[in-house]
């Protein structure tokens, strides 16, 4: 089950580990603050009282819109506290504090990953991810909403690099922070090309206004990943995008 969708509000608990994956696709906005701490404090409470090694998901949200280009893992960030991606941003932060303040202060075993943007098979249809969004739209007929000038950029990982990644970092002996990415830098324009070429040339793109703090640009610097887990991603976005399509075109048609 891990491999079909890391996209969701997960504790899995095996082997004495405790991987503490989540993500809320909406919903208010406090609700991300709340699953962040006060998730993050009941999965480390349960590593710490049956002495398990504990993975923490973190994002590279925490770099806000960075000031530095491509993102390693000793930048501290650039983010609004106050603003209306604060609540997840900033949640997570504070998940990534409180896992080093109980391995610090209560000697709990924890391995932490900054996961970049991350695509596949079985990923919720309507769940707002910049790539499920042109594929179902691709797929409906419906114009590719970009936002902005579509320029900003992101860098997109397959499912299956991202297990293979948490996995190393679990039977690892390091603790982290890691970037998990692809360092393949698209921008919205690139990617909406790129669902074009697999889907539908005919598709075309509808532009709105931005959203508040908007990141201009995310890719991960993967050397430390490299280096201490001898791990780097092996799909590429045009390799794994087809198989995306195919599951979502299947689930499409029994809408």
């Amino acid at each position: 089950m891990l491999f079909c969708n890391l996209l969701c509000y997960f504790h899995y608990l095996q082997y004495n580990h405790v991987l503490h994956l989540y993500i809320i696709k909406s919903g208010f906005l406090n609700n991300y603050y709340k699953t962040n701490v006060m998730g993050t404090l009941n999965m480390l409470g349960l590593a710490k009282r049956i002495g398990a090694r504990f993975l923490l998901t973190s994002t590279s949200e925490v770099y806000g819109d960075p000031l530095e280009h491509p993102q390693k893992e000793t930048y501290w960030g650039h983010v609004n506290p106050i603003g209306v991606r604060s609540c997840y941003d900033e949640g997570k932060r504070t998940a990534e504090t409180l896992t080093m303040d109980y391995h610090r202060g209560g000697g709990v075993e924890v391995r932490i990953a900054r996961i970049f943007n991350t695509y596949g098979p079985r990923m919720c249809l309507d769940d707002g991810r910049v790539v499920s969004n042109f594929v179902a739209q691709a797929l409906r007929r419906q114009p590719m909403t970009v936002y902005g000038d579509g320029k900003q950029t992101r860098s997109f990982q397959y499912v299956s690099d991202l297990v293979a990644g948490l996995m190393a970092l679990m039977e690892g002996d390091h603790i982290g922070p890691f970037n998990l990415g692809n360092p393949g830098e698209f921008t919205m324009l690139e990617l909406a090309q790129v669902v074009k070429e697999t889907i539908d040339p005919m598709a075309t793109i509808e532009f709105k206004p931005n959203t508040a703090d908007d990141p201009h640009k995310r890719k991960p610097d993967i050397t430390k990943a490299k280096h201490l887990l001898r791990w780097e991603p092996k799909v590429s976005l045009r390799e794994g995008l087809p198989l995306m399509v195919k599951d979502f075109r299947q689930r499409i048609l029994d809408e």
